[in-house]
């Protein structure tokens, strides 16, 4: 290693060292009574238990105690309130009322955070305009990786739908289970409410602008509810949150040509389940409120993460991982990536762009923490892409994907060991379609131990 090479992994601990440091006690300039430090309003999936999970352990971090939750007087909002000293009490407002509501919290000045389970919409980047950008990296924050499980009833007989079949049950294309290979009986629909992000995440990635939910469906503004509704209904179908499927079973899940996976740690943390979904915080790209950049750091570094993960969400830790489905990969890939295992990241990019999108700016970060952790780890770096007329092109652009992530690692002073290319193959989404193509262009790690 040369002397370059030495600074810059010096530089490196020495950030990493900074940013997982504890977020600072409170100041001395609370006022006694009750201070409102925070206030989050949106995403019913992030509201009901990852958000007030999260503002408590933060509240413990900075030194609070006699930590408690309660009911803040409408539905599905919570108070968290905590001791400073002997007379002060600090609190935060969680309100959960759906992603929609989030936005125009953030618009307002009534919240400090907006939690949303979906990415922000045209629309709402529109209302924050000239208050933040939405899609920086200083506004836009992925706290954790959801699933949405598709769920059925226990003792149903059905293992795996594709995305098609799952989006022509909740139209009624398909209204009896015999259908689908099931028992015959009919099919009950059960589905999230409108405000909810969860249900715009199921229409976007499901339903899409072809086809339109069941005006018989059941409607929950709770995945909780509708998690315990279709585990007792033998005829049930619905959707959730990967955190509260509950006493319910899960199928697997396809994409066009794609391989069927269930929801796990692997599958959604590297986004290539079918119907895995980021989920958001937005905050203004220069808060006022200094509790709001100290939460959102807490949240993203690693003591946020393992709340995310408690919680019943997939973290967005860095953890190397067989895959179940290894034996079944061709055997070049195999070869390749031989006595390695598969990191649980992806890089990808924004759409018709080779720019890496900022969950995977922010990963490049956790990615140097775990080489940094794990000296003798080797890197390999396999790029992938969608399908081409020309198949060179493809292998082509594949590979450059590989190279443009491990130009960016370089940066960091990380030196892959491999960047190859393993063009259209594999995929893990539609071949057709701006999300499918997307979701398929990606770089996947893996790792091994030098000898």
């Amino acid at each position: 290693m040369n002397i370059r090479e030495h600074v810059l992994t010096f530089l490196l601990l020495f950030s990493s060292a900074v940013a997982v440091a504890a977020p600072a006690p409170f100041s001395d300039d609370l006022k006694p009574g009750d201070n409102r430090i925070l206030t989050i309003h949106g995403s019913n999936t992030i509201g009901a238990e990852l958000a007030p999970n999260l503002v408590k352990a933060y509240l413990r971090a900075k030194g609070a105690t006699d930590i408690r939750s309660a009911p803040a007087g409408e539905e599905n909002e919570t108070l968290i309130t905590g001791q400073v000293g002997t007379m002060e009490r600090v609190s935060v407002k969680v309100a959960a009322h759906g992603s929609g509501t989030g936005f125009k919290g953030l618009k307002s000045g009534t919240a400090d955070i907006a939690a949303a389970s979906r990415p922000a919409k045209e629309k709402e980047a529109v209302l924050l305009q000239g208050m933040t950008d939405v899609r920086s990296p200083a506004s836009e924050h992925i706290v954790g990786i959801d699933g949405l499980a598709i769920i059925v009833h226990p003792d149903n007989p059905v293992n795996d739908l594709s995305v098609e079949e799952i989006a022509q049950i909740f139209s009624g294309g398909y209204t009896d289970w015999s259908e689908l290979g099931g028992v015959p009986g009919p099919i009950h629909v059960y589905a999230r409410d409108d405000k909810s992000g969860t249900w715009d995440s199921f229409k976007g990635m499901v339903l899409g602008k072809t086809h339109q939910l069941i005006d018989s469906a059941r409607r929950f503004e709770s995945n909780a509810d509708l998690s315990d509704a279709v585990s007792v209904d033998a005829g049930g179908i619905g959707f959730v949150g990967l955190s509260s499927v509950r006493l319910a079973k899960v199928v697997s899940v396809s994409d066009g040509s794609a391989k069927s996976l269930l929801p796990n740690k692997l599958t959604v943390a590297t986004e290539d389940y079918a119907l895995s979904r980021r989920l958001y915080m937005y905050t203004d790209d220069n808060p006022a409120n200094p509790y709001v950049s100290e939460f959102i750091q807490f949240v993203t570094e690693n003591q946020g993460q393992k709340i995310v993960a408690d919680t019943g969400f997939i973290s967005q830790e860095v953890k190397a991982v067989v895959p179940e489905y290894y034996s079944e990969l061709p055997q070049d890939f195999r070869e390749i990536t031989d006595d390695a295992k598969r990191l649980t990241i992806n890089f990808r990019f924004y759409e018709g762009s080779a720019k890496l999108d900022n969950k995977a700016l922010r990963d490049l970060d956790r990615l140097v923490g775990y080489v940094n952790q794990h000296p003798q780890a080797e890197l390999v770096l396999v790029g992938f892409g969608d399908k081409k007329k020309d198949e060179a092109r493809s292998d082509l652009l594949s590979k450059l994907r590989a190279m443009a992530v491990r130009r960016e690692l370089v940066r960091k002073g990380i030196y892959p060991q491999a960047s190859v290319g393993y063009g259209d193959n594999l995929p893990v989404a539609s071949l057709t379609g701006n999300d499918g193509k997307t979701k398929n262009r990606r770089v996947e790690v893996w790792v091994r131990q030098a000898s």
